[in-house]
This record gives C-alpha cells, sequence and structure tokens, in this order.
C-alpha cells in the first residue's frame, strides 16, 4: 500500500500513516518501502521478542510449569531462544529443581535471568553467535559452541508445527542451531502452545520422530491432537490452570 493512498482512504494525514507504517515495521507485521508499505512473508517474518512475550501469556505459563518437571537438581540442560523456552526458564530458576544446574543457551534474555539470580547455585554457558530478531544468538560460531559440549535435555520453541513435516522457524540460521543442540542432547523437548499449529514457517529444524516430548495445551482440536499423537513419542496437554494431561 502507498502512503498517499492510505492517507486518502483512511482520512489522516500522510505523517500520521507514516507513524503507524514505522511502528508495524517495529512489530514484524509488514515492511517498510519508499513511499509505502508492503507485507512480510508468513514463511520468513517473526516478531521481536518483546512483542511475542506478550502473547498468549497463560498458555506459556502452563506448559512452562509442566516442562520444569522434566529436569533434576544438578542437570545439565540447554535452552532455546524464544519466548516460551524464556518463560520456562523463569519458572524453573524459581524452583527447587534448579538446584546444581547448568545451562547451554543460546537466549540472551535467558542468560540474563540467570546472571540476574542472587544466588550463584546455576551455571550458564552463552554460545555466542549473531542475534536475531528474538534475541537468539545463531550462526557457525553458536553451532561450534554447542557441538564441543553434551547435555541431558534440550528445551525448544518452535514457530510453527506441520503435520505430518515437523517444527519449523523462519530463520534457517536459527533453525540449524536448534539442530545443532538436538544433536548433543540425550533427549528433546519441545514447548509450544496450540496456535503454533497454525503457522507456516521456512526451515525445518526437527521431525516429530527426533523429539521425546511434546508439551502443548488443549486448546489444540481433536483432529490435530489425534494425528500429532500417531508421530510424537511422547505428547503432553496442559491447561492454563497449569494441571497437564499426558497423551500417549
Amino acid at each position: 500500500m502507498r502512503i498517499t493512498a492510505l492517507s486518502k482512504e483512511l482520512g489522516v494525514s500522510a505523517m500520521t500513516v507514516r507513524r503507524d507504517i514505522a511502528d508495524l515495521a517495529d512489530k514484524g507485521l509488514l515492511k517498510r518501502v519508499h513511499g509505502g508499505a508492503v507485507t512480510t512473508s508468513t514463511l520468513l517474518s517473526e516478531p521481536l521478542f518483546s512483542v511475542k512475550s506478550q502473547m498468549d501469556i497463560g498458555l506459556k505459563d502452563a506448559i512452562a510449569q509442566e516442562a520444569v518437571k522434566y529436569v533434576a537438581p544438578g542437570d545439565v540442560i540447554a535452552i532455546g531462544g524464544g519466548t516460551t523456552a524464556y518463560v520456562f526458564a523463569q519458572h524453573l530458576l524459581e524452583s527447587q529443581r534448579a538446584s546444581g544446574i547448568t545451562i547451554l543457551t543460546n537466549s540472551i534474555p535467558v542468560a540474563e535471568l540467570v546472571q540476574a539470580l542472587e544466588s550463584k547455585d546455576v551455571e550458564v554457558i552463552v554460545t555466542g553467535g549473531v542475534i536475531t530478531r528474538s534475541n537468539s544468538l545463531v550462526g557457525p560460531i553458536a553451532d561450534k559452541v554447542i557441538e564441543s559440549l553434551r547435555v541431558n535435555t534440550v528445551f525448544l520453541g518452535t514457530h510453527s508445527v506441520s503435520l505430518p513435516r515437523g517444527f519449523l522457524m523462519p530463520n534457517s540460521l536459527e533453525a540449524a542451531t536448534d539442530m545443532a543442540m538436538m544433536g548433543i542432547a540425550d533427549k528433546t523437548i519441545i514447548l509450544t502452545d496450540h496456535t503454533k499449529w497454525s503457522c507456516t514457517s521456512l526451515s525445518l529444524f526437527a521431525r516429530f520422530d527426533q523429539v521425546d516430548t511434546l508439551i502443548t495445551d488443549d486448546g489444540l482440536n481433536v483432529a490435530s491432537v489425534a494425528e500429532t499423537r500417531k508421530l510424537v513419542k511422547e505428547l503432553v496437554l496442559t491447561h492454563q490452570t497449569g494441571l497437564a494431561q499426558d497423551e500417549q
């Protein structure tokens, strides 16, 4: 859309349109071009971390609380980027299960959470790399650090879930870094809410048979639950209250 056309159609000044376009562009909802704006591809676009952190908060809390049960004191774990993984890190660090754990992460917000702890009982290793819109560190530097280590469990978010393909990200470098994390983990757990089944992304980072546990919420429709259950080793459905129901 051109600024002049939007100004005329909406009955507002060109300056107002430009300001609104800038706002939407900052949120990753469109792309500014000379004289107007164009839509961002649903395959490639990803909102900023600050925008995503305000979305589906109740669902992320329930999923995160369930995921904490998969960590034992003294574990060495990896936590990927994204807001659901960040909420998981928040709940984990507030629990007794975080005692003596080591966290490998490519998430700047997760690393900052650990750094802010008064107790230094948790060790954090940050991968380094190139920063994405989701405040994740990705690319060859991150992958090289990851490949030299080993963890018990990796906890990853996902931008979209494709049946029957698997789990996808809009950023191919981020997908590669998630794959590197899975490659050093004894167990892979995906944390994602039901809305991700209706999204589309560019880069596949995991097939269903590569994932040990998928934790989502009971907002997922019955047909998707049935199909997903056939593909993944363990499917856990949570309620917004934080209660969980296992589906094998």
